[in-house]
């Protein structure tokens, strides 16, 4: 019963960081501010990547006495996309930027990677116990 919420709920969170990708992709294509999503950086990580990093953790833990595969593999992929969107984010970092506006990109990219490694262990656990 809760395998299916669960999948659909994971299903959801790989959406968000597709369309957030696509979204940044636009952004770094036309050198605009924003993509076809009419918000700032900000407003669309709080928009599509919060929600795309605690859905897959709700998802393991709503169906945690379920086996399932493909749930699992799930997971490890929207871990996957957080993480490669966390590199990104520090391949594509302009450092006098960052310097000259006070940012500390490490601070904003360390939640990222530990969120990233943290659905990719509950993948690898969901797995495990099918």
């Amino acid at each position: 019963m809760a395998l299916t919420p669960a999948l659909i709920i994971t299903g959801i969170a790989i959406a968000l960081l597709v369309i957030y990708a696509i979204d940044v992709a636009v952004v770094e294509i036309t050198g605009n501010e924003v993509g076809f999503i009419p918000f700032d950086h900000k407003i669309r990580g709080m928009g599509l990547g919060l929600p795309a990093m605690v859905l897959p953790i709700i998802s393991y833990f709503i169906s945690r006495k379920k086996p399932s595969k493909g749930l699992g593999i799930m997971i490890i992929i929207a871990g996957i996309l957080i993480i490669f969107g966390g590199a990104f984010v520090i391949g594509n970092a302009d450092p006098i930027e960052a310097e000259a506006s006070g940012r500390n990109m490490a601070s904003e990219v360390a939640p990222l990677l530990i969120v990233g490694a943290i659905q990719i262990g509950l993948g690898i656990l969901k797995i495990k116990k099918s």
